[in-house]
């Protein structure tokens, strides 16, 4: 399997068991409806978890143009191939987000919250704050690919790395996530927007586009500056 398949599959993965998760907690007359941020955050972190363990050793496991800048910024990663993963990365999430669609088809309907469907593929504001909301997903994303550089850099059992990143993912979640609904992926946050957009969602609104550069940029900085910062520090 190709670096570009195993980028695409495994976001993909990511995107139909996280967007999955928020999906199951959101929709109407789901079985796991209202069970709650908690349920979100251990299923983000397995979703993480298991796409890494399958498909990290072929392409390293980046499903994020965060850290695939932010190890290119510090010679982790070529840059000739940044864009190849960036393209697989957004594709794959795309292609994850329309699962999750199809698997909840019956629920849309039922759902009449636009903002709940919305939720289901992309982040929002607790608060709409722009500068703090910016902060939030900088902050997070810092802290997950600072944790990954770390994670890199010391010394465990063979395959236990993918375990340790998906607690890194768990507790950004759960300490992190409450203001933003922490993004902390370009791709995760803006593949699933696109889908919304495109697909033919029964009920659904607008896709917040307003909103939108905020878990793109936001991210691609903090994981640029922690990658650099974690190179300085160490």
């Amino acid at each position: 399997m190709s670096h570009f398949m195993a980028e695409l599959l495994g976001t993909a993965l990511l995107i139909l068991l996280g967007d999955g998760v928020v999906a199951g907690v959101l929709l109407s007359k789901s079985k796991a409806q209202n069970s709650g941020h908690i349920v979100i955050t251990w299923g983000w972190a397995l979703a993480v978890g298991i796409s890494a363990y399958i498909f990290g050793p072929i392409s390293g496991g980046h499903f994020n143009p965060a850290v695939t800048l932010g190890f290119a910024a510090i010679g982790k990663f070529a840059w000739a191939d940044v864009p190849m993963y960036i393209i697989a990365q957004m594709i794959g999430a795309i292609l994850g987000a329309t699962l999750v669609w199809l698997h909840y088809l019956p629920h849309w309907a039922e759902t009449k919250d636009k903002g709940l469907k919305l939720g289901v593929f992309c982040t929002a504001p607790a608060i709409r704050n722009t500068p703090a909301n910016f902060i939030s997903e900088f902050i997070g994303t810092f802290v997950l690919v600072f944790g990954i550089l770390g994670v890199g850099n010391t010394k465990m059992a063979d395959g236990f790395g993918p375990f340790v990143v998906a607690l890194i993912i768990l507790v950004i979640g759960l300490s992190l996530g409450g203001t933003t609904g922490y993004a902390i992926n370009p791709a995760r946050d803006l593949g699933p927007r696109i889908a919304h957009a495109i697909l033919p969602i029964a009920g659904k609104g607008d896709s917040d586009w307003k909103y939108a550069w905020i878990p793109v940029i936001a991210p691609i900085c903090g994981g640029i500056v922690a990658a650099l910062t974690f190179v300085a520090v160490f």
